[in-house]
């Protein structure tokens, strides 16, 4: 029984290690141009691309995206649309 346990720790161990060890050359295998890449895939660019700038807001409108009215009148069709799904489920599911 000892010997069946320590054949197995040691077979996790080589497992592990070589999962490591693959895992390590994944990055070479996919630069391979017979592994790696599709023939019709675009080339990599030379340099690393760069952070995305975060802090350039949009310009500030100069009117509104929706009047009050418009708003109003969408929150009302939004909230017709919810009552008429929740009505069908509860029919759905009484007869059930």
């Amino acid at each position: 029984m000892m010997i069946d346990r320590h054949i197995r720790v040691v077979m996790t161990a080589a497992l592990l290690l070589s999962a490591l060890a693959l895992g390590g050359c994944a990055t070479s295998i996919a630069d391979m141009p017979l592994v790696g890449t599709p023939a019709d895939a675009p080339a990599r660019p030379r340099e690393a691309g760069t952070y995305l700038p975060v802090h350039d807001l949009p310009p500030q409108r100069d009117a509104a995206a929706m009047a009050p009215a418009e708003q109003a009148q969408a929150l009302r069709e939004l909230a017709a649309a919810r009552d008429r799904q929740a009505s069908t489920a509860a029919k759905n599911s009484a007869a059930k």
